[in-house]
């Protein structure tokens, strides 16, 4: 498919840049793929559809403080620098995005904080994400984290233009994160709430854990039109034993199984074997998914309404069907479905 067949107009005003009241009060579109129905309902109305035995496969990465805002030395002109991977935990070396880039060099100094108690050196300016940083900070690495933790604000993406507000620091989180290490929150599982999880349980829906840290690469502008030539950005993921056995169990009862946003998708996408199931995994992947697609895991997806032009929103098509989707999107526009960070929800089942 083509990259310009996933652009749609979407009006700002539909761009939530505020989370809803309660998690589990975002409405919730369901699409049915085999009637190809559309239903209108609230995100808490998801018990409805499911039973005893099915799996709900959630992405446990948890969100860091990954924005620093500093000064150049002599100049002092302000720098905002974006916290993408740490590359070495005893050098205190990482990836970052610089803005604004032009102005920094190698060898510059960067300050961090009223009292700059965190300084950063630019040593590489060439890689392909950015800049690469050293931290000098001379005390134990829980130090230095906590530094970080301290002075980083919530990641929350540009496009909602406005300032970081505390209600940040818990709402772009799921209820579940445990894993640190992503810059963008699986905006999927935002909608769960605890007394919804609890309520599934009691129905007799069991969870599993996935852990994908989700990375730059979600947000970065695709510049080819033939999207089987773009490249997405490599993104660390987990899956243990336990977690694995949980979903295989559950495909061998042939329970219905959930991927709980796009993020939980290509984590199962990139760990299942030729026979079918999900081997645990600690590596890497930058598996891009677009239509057509042959999905071996999900059967049942559950994802918010994605910017124009999006990787998230091109796994939706290939779950839903492009057509279908597409039908959907104009849809929740005429409807006012909110969308992106702090939207609403979809269902395709």
């Amino acid at each position: 498919m083509k990259l310009s067949q996933f652009r749609f107009n979407l009006p700002q005003n539909l761009i939530a840049s505020h989370p809803p009241k309660n998690r589990d009060e975002s409405r919730l579109m369901v699409l049915n793929r085999k009637d190809k129905t559309i239903e209108h309902r609230i995100f808490k109305d998801i018990l409805e559809y499911f039973k005893d035995g099915d799996v709900f496969v959630l992405n446990n990465t948890k969100v860091f403080p990954a924005r620093l805002y500093g000064e150049k030395e002599k100049t002092g002109a302000k720098i905002e620098v974006f916290l993408l991977r740490e590359l070495n935990r005893e050098s205190r070396l990482w990836d970052v995005l610089v803005d604004p880039a032009r102005k920094i060099r190698i060898g510059n100094k960067l300050y961090f904080g009223d009292d700059e108690s965190l300084v950063a050196e630019v040593i590489d300016n060439t890689t392909s994400r950015g800049r690469t940083l050293r931290f000098l900070f001379d005390g134990p690495y829980e130090e230095f984290k906590k530094t970080i933790q301290a002075l980083g604000k919530t990641p929350l993406p540009k496009i909602h233009d406005r300032p970081i507000e505390p209600e940040d620091e818990e709402r772009y989180q799921t209820i579940y994160a445990k894993h640190e290490g992503a810059i963008a929150a699986p905006t999927a599982g935002l909608h769960f709430s605890r007394e919804l999880m609890k309520r599934l349980e009691l129905i007799g829906v069991s969870f599993a854990e996935v852990t994908l840290h989700a990375g730059m690469g979600n947000f970065r502008t695709i510049e080819v039109e033939d999207l089987t030539k773009h490249k997405m950005d490599s993104e660390e993921m987990f899956i243990t034993e336990d977690n694995a056995e949980i979903i295989n169990d559950c495909k061998e009862r042939r329970s219905t199984l959930v991927s709980v946003g796009t993020t939980t998708m290509k984590a199962l996408e990139t760990a299942v074997t030729i026979s079918g199931r999900i081997k645990p995994m600690n590596g890497w992947t930058n598996k891009f998914i677009f239509p057509p697609y042959e999905f071996s895991m999900a059967d049942a997806m559950v994802t918010n309404f994605h910017l124009p032009k999006s990787p998230m929103m091109m796994q939706a098509a290939a779950f839903a069907d492009y057509d279908f989707l597409m039908k959907a999107y104009k849809e929740a526009i005429a409807n006012k479905y909110r969308f992106f960070t702090y939207g609403d929800a979809m269902l395709i089942l």
